[in-house]
C-alpha cells in the first residue's frame, strides 16, 4: 500500500470522525505513526459501537490494514538520533557512548 493510499484513508477517517463524533485528529500523524493509528482505530470502533456510527467501521478496518506498512519503516529513538548526529560532528566522536 502506497503512502498516498494510507494518507487518503487517514484523511477520510479524519473527516468522518470530525463530522460524526466531533473528534479532531492529526491526519498526517495518523498516516505515519502506527501507535496513533491503532488508537484512532480503537476510538472509531468504540464510537461505532456506542453511538451507532457504523460508517466508521470500514474505514477503521482500512486504516488497521495499512498499519503494517507504517511499521516497516524503522524508527530510531531520540537518543539514537542524537548520538548519530554527535558522532558525525567534527570532534564529537571522542566521548559519545563512553568516558574519556
Amino acid at each position: 500500500m502506497s503512502t498516498n493510499d494510507v494518507f487518503a484513508i487517514a484523511a477520510h477517517l479524519h473527516v468522518l470522525l470530525r463530522r460524526k463524533t466531533g473528534r479532531v485528529t492529526d491526519t498526517e500523524w495518523m498516516a505515519t505513526n502506527a501507535d496513533y493509528a491503532r488508537e484512532i482505530v480503537r476510538h472509531a470502533r468504540e464510537k461505532a459501537a456506542s453511538e451507532g456510527h457504523e460508517e466508521l467501521l470500514p474505514w477503521a478496518d482500512k486504516l488497521e490494514a495499512a498499519i503494517p506498512a507504517m511499521d516497516t519503516t524503522a524508527r530510531k529513538s531520540l537518543i539514537d538520533v542524537a548520538t548519530d548526529a554527535l558522532r558525525k560532528a567534527p570532534g564529537g566522536s571522542q566521548y559519545v557512548g563512553g568516558l574519556r
